[in-house]
């Protein structure tokens, strides 16, 4: 069986697609829309705030290990990792290096976060608690508006 989601098409079997109950599964999301906080400013001023990342191969995760960057400043890593799998970040062509370097702090750290999130996690939801009344409650961080899936 195939199934698109997210525009990226995989192929499962129907043990995977299929509960237990005799219900369709959730089936895997492979790519997680964002907003950063910030946005990244192109070189004619334009603001590129809206893009999305895909989940991340175990071959995005090894290759940037041969990269004589990483090699000599470790702390590189993130850097190459997020220019492979962002796959879209306003209206830019392409995502290099050079656009994640130029990323401002926040927007650096909030992609980190949210790699770590998809990657690692599973998900984009965050427990939070509010300062004034002490409700908590599951927030999305990537970014969703309102009323989106």
């Amino acid at each position: 069986m195939r199934r698109t989601v997210s525009g990226s098409t995989i192929a499962a079997p129907n043990s995977l697609l299929d509960g237990d109950d005799g219900t369709e599964a959730v089936p895997l999301r492979t790519e997680f829309t964002f907003a950063l906080p910030r946005g990244y400013v192109d070189e004619d001023g334009n603001v590129h705030r809206d893009g999305s990342m895909r989940l991340a191969t175990a071959r995005d995760e090894l290759l940037p290990l041969y990269d004589a960057r990483v090699r000599e400043r470790p702390e590189y890593l993130s850097v190459v990792l997020l220019a492979r799998v962002l796959t879209r970040l306003g209206s830019l062509e392409r995502i290099t290096d050079s656009v994640i370097e130029r990323l401002f702090a926040s927007d650096l750290a909030f992609l980190q976060d949210l790699y770590r999130r998809i990657n690692q996690e599973g998900h984009t939801h965050a427990l939070v608690t509010c300062p004034s009344c002490a409700h908590s409650f599951t927030i999305d961080v990537s970014g969703g508006r309102l009323g989106e899936s």
